[in-house]
């Protein structure tokens, strides 16, 4: 008798039929989503689409509307331990980013991630183990230099790189990335892509929700694309980063470059 083929795990996102709001504001109305571990994937769409309040539902800052058939779970659940939640899924943010204090060392805001936290507070005692993993992370992004500097003597793509360390000090399943590349210069931008392509190489699923097609490295294959709130697209990037699907969810002409995997956005021809 053949051996039954191993059950796939659950979705790490499986959004049914979700109604949320984010503040007074009613973000999402029949919202279904389902997103795999192993599946790297873009989330892209305009300022206003609703990409926050996804993130927000995903690290459970906010949460659906009670209704008959309609659910939000996480790796299968619809309940989760926020501490094991955290443990799973990283997150590098711009709102984490302004988050912290300028004095805090960059050792602390990597150190922050065992806590939750923003910075490390008198109550938290980090563990020898706990510092060592640190001081790994720092030499694998190119920190290490960088330890005892205070936050606030720091470029932007430094902080980035700091958080994309503090995200990672679980070693998470998933990591999610909220506008990394926004505000970092040239040399900045191609040296955080290339810290995320080794971690889609090695086995980390990556989410990048984001407006700039720079961001998408080549090793994401898929693309779901958002419009107020609702799925506009949901497939490979070959179908749907292309001229007339990005003009649409734009409302303006665009035209698509494609280069060594990556991505880049001209106005077409006669566009003002």
């Amino acid at each position: 008798m053949a051996p039954k083929p191993a059950a796939s795990p659950p979705p790490y996102l499986d959004l049914q039929a979700v109604d949320a709001y984010l503040g007074p504001r009613l973000v999402f109305t029949n919202l279904s989503l389902r997103l795999h571990q192993g599946e790297h994937t873009v989330i892209l769409g305009p300022n206003g689409s609703g990409k926050s309040a996804l993130i927000k539902l995903l690290s459970r800052e906010i949460y659906p509307v009670v209704k008959p058939g309609s659910w939000l779970r996480l790796f299968g659940h619809e309940t989760a331990n926020l501490w094991e939640l955290r443990a799973r899924i990283g997150l590098v943010s711009q709102d984490l980013q302004a988050g912290y204090r300028g004095g805090v060392a960059a050792s602390d805001v990597v150190l922050s991630g065992f806590f939750g936290s923003v910075g490390i507070g008198p109550s938290q005692k980090p563990t020898v183990a706990q510092r060592q993993r640190v001081r790994e992370l720092m030499a694998r992004l190119g920190l290490a230099d960088l330890a005892e500097r205070p936050y606030r003597q720091l470029s932007d793509g430094q902080r980035r790189r700091l958080l994309l360390a503090r995200a990672l000090v679980h070693d998470p399943e998933v990591l999610v990335l909220d506008e990394p590349t926004n505000g970092l210069d040239i040399q900045a931008r191609f040296q955080l892509l290339a810290n995320l392509r080794g971690l889609a190489r090695s086995g980390t699923t990556l989410l990048l929700v984001t407006h700039q097609f720079e961001a998408i490295i080549p090793e994401i294959r898929r693309c779901v694309l958002l419009q107020q709130g609702a799925v506009q697209g949901d497939g490979p990037i070959s179908e749907l980063l292309q001229d007339g699907p990005l003009s649409a969810l734009f409302a303006t002409p665009l035209q698509v470059c494609t280069a060594g995997g990556y991505h880049q956005v001209l106005p077409a021809d006669g566009a003002p």
